[in-house]
């Protein structure tokens, strides 16, 4: 994997890298960009470089931060009236490296014995005396999850962010860890908030986000968590934090700072900490976003968002799936350095007896995959089709130093899913038929699912314990 650092003045950006032996540097001047001198950016991470030609980069003498690009996923959530029926819709896209493998695992409800730990993605904490049943997307390496819901109807989706003050390397809590600690603990969305912010007091975060032992890849967290009545949008720098509270309209997050001045709750020393570090002034408003974002981060705009507002019609479940295929727009991100590996789309009832649905792709790219369906209930039928193979205490993520090795971690899905891909991209004519097969099979769960919510009778559970099984099944046999 080639990595170019680039060297950013006010008005030229200095590229220097080395290859074979031989130091190259490219100037250009472009427009003005405000970022500090001794800011380091790392832009690009190329998959058509031999790493093998590569030698360390050695950045001039007054560099002193490098820092990893937050990958460019996007959550959103969609309340009545702009959602249709009084329904609840929520969706993210999880971009990741390209070469990364998500699952998805149903982990049931459970009683902890007392003083118990639970192990982490690095750390071991202390375990809860119940945990609630959880559905998750997450990178096959760690504990924790990118996205997911529980049976209570809480939702929780995590970014990396990039902001002016670096994440710690040191080995914490991940947020994608705190993502499932919300879910295993949350019975509301704001309880699920109130989980994390304690936690990460307690803990903070911090280590790799990704799975490479040549670099460390740190971030600062956001979280957007959601259930049938309000959603909560927290962001994180370290140990301090911001939320604002969402009841209405539509929200998109992305990895950059989101919070302005409308701040519902805050870290209690978040002000302070501002003041101390020479960002702000007590006779200033406080702009979360403006006060923590690097340079004018804070003035762009997720284009998640513009796909999300110029929706003229109600917001459906179908209407988030097409919103996560747009690759156009760049909600669906296929990049030299990053993929989509997997999505989500939750519709939750504010309807308390109508049952919560979740729809995971469990693949890459989901302009090429399909949303299957998922409802909580008794005796859920476990899909070892769609979870990697479990390495034990011999995986190289558990062991220091870390990532010396990168096993194969598919799944039986992500295999017929590459062969499917392979198809696409081979063959224009096969590859339009597969895809229309694909999606009608789609269009056939999500009929089958509005006729559920629809319903006046109650739910019979024996009819849906398999549900997630038997789709994640007739996918690999329709690949076949």
């Amino acid at each position: 994997m080639f990595f170019l650092s680039l060297h950013i003045s006010h008005w030229s950006l200095s590229a220097h890298f080395t290859v074979s032996g031989e130091k190259k540097e490219k100037k250009e001047n472009i427009h003005s960009w405000p970022l500090p001198k001794t800011e380091w950016v790392l832009l690009r991470q190329r998959r058509d470089w031999n790493p093998s030609l590569l030698l360390p980069i050695v950045p001039p003498e007054e560099t002193e931060v490098r820092m990893s690009v937050a990958p460019p996923s996007y959550c959103f959530v969609a309340f009545p009236p702009r959602a249709k029926d009084g329904l609840v819709v929520f969706g993210k896209n999880s971009a990741r490296p390209r070469d990364e493998v998500q699952e998805v695992v149903y982990i049931a409800a459970a009683d902890h014995e007392p003083e118990s730990k639970v192990e982490c993605t690095y750390i071991s904490i202390d375990q809860v005396p119940r945990t609630h049943a959880i559905v998750i997307s997450r990178p096959a390496w760690l504990w924790g999850a990118e996205m997911g819901a529980n049976e209570h109807g809480v939702c929780i989706a995590n970014e990396a962010i990039s902001t002016r003050e670096p994440a710690p390397e040191n080995e914490a809590l991940l947020g994608m860890d705190l993502v499932r600690l919300g879910l295993e603990r949350g019975t509301t969305a704001k309880e699920a908030f109130e989980v994390i912010v304690s936690l990460l007091e307690e803990h903070g975060q911090g280590g790799n986000y990704y799975e490479d032992g040549n670099l460390c890849h740190t971030f600062q967290s956001a979280y957007l968590i959601v259930d049938r009545e309000e959603a909560w949008v927290l962001e994180t720098i370290g140990k301090h934090w911001a939320a604002e509270k969402i009841t209405e309209g539509v929200k998109c997050i992305c990895n950059q700072l989101s919070i302005t001045s409308k701040i519902d709750a805050e870290h209690p020393e978040l002000r302070s900490y501002a003041e101390g570090q020479g960002w702000w002034t007590a006779d200033q408003e406080f702009n979360f976003s403006e006060v923590f974002s690097q340079a004018d981060d804070h003035l762009g705009c997720c284009s998640g968002k513009d796909s999300l507002e110029k929706q003229e019609e109600s917001i459906t479940v179908q209407t988030m799936m097409n919103i996560l295929r747009d690759k156009a727009s760049g909600v669906c991100v296929d990049s030299d350095s990053f993929l989509t590996t997997a999505s989500i789309v939750s519709v939750l009832p504010q309807e308390g007896s109508s049952p919560c649905i979740h729809y995971f792709t469990g693949t890459p790219d989901p302009s090429r995959s399909i949303f299957k369906p998922f409802i909580f209930v008794d005796d859920v039928k476990l899909v070892p089709k769609v979870q990697s193979p479990c390495f034990g205490e011999d995986d190289p993520a558990k062991k220091e130093p870390r990532f010396l090795e990168k096993p194969d971690r598919r799944h039986e899905l992500y295999k017929a899913h590459e062969w499917a891909r392979a198809v696409i991209e081979s063959d224009q004519d096969q590859g339009h038929k597969l895809m229309e097969t694909m999606l009608d099979l789609e269009k056939q769960g999500l009929e089958a699912m509005e006729s559920i919510l629809s319903s006046t009778d109650p739910m019979d559970p024996t009819e849906v314990a398999d549900l997630f099984y038997d789709c994640v099944d007739t996918e690999i046999k329709f690949f076949k």
